[in-house]
């Protein structure tokens, strides 16, 4: 993924919310099953990572992409940002 592409992504996801939430159990398969799921509908999400959570969100951004073959846009504070194009029918053009 290149930097305009990137930058792109992350202007499209300062206006999405929060789907899946991570707290102190960490990221458990259910996790991973419900950002799965959430690639299903869309090819943005975000996911937050809670205060009770001790480990690194972007120890956790890279775990998620590599689990879900996802990319990490970008990870702020407790907020990860990942991308999966839709195979069949994207909605999302990169430039």
């Amino acid at each position: 993924m290149t930097s305009k592409q990137r930058a792109f992504l992350k202007g499209l996801a300062m206006n999405i919310d929060t789907v899946i939430n991570i707290g102190k159990a960490s990221l458990t398969p259910e996790v991973t099953a419900a950002i799965e799921e959430a690639f299903n509908k869309r090819e943005l999400i975000k996911v937050g990572v809670l205060k009770n959570c001790l480990d690194d969100p972007h120890a956790i951004a890279e775990a998620v992409a590599e689990r879900t073959k996802s990319q990490v846009v970008q990870v702020v504070g407790k907020k990860i940002v990942l991308y999966k194009p839709d195979k069949k029918n994207p909605k999302i053009i990169l430039p």
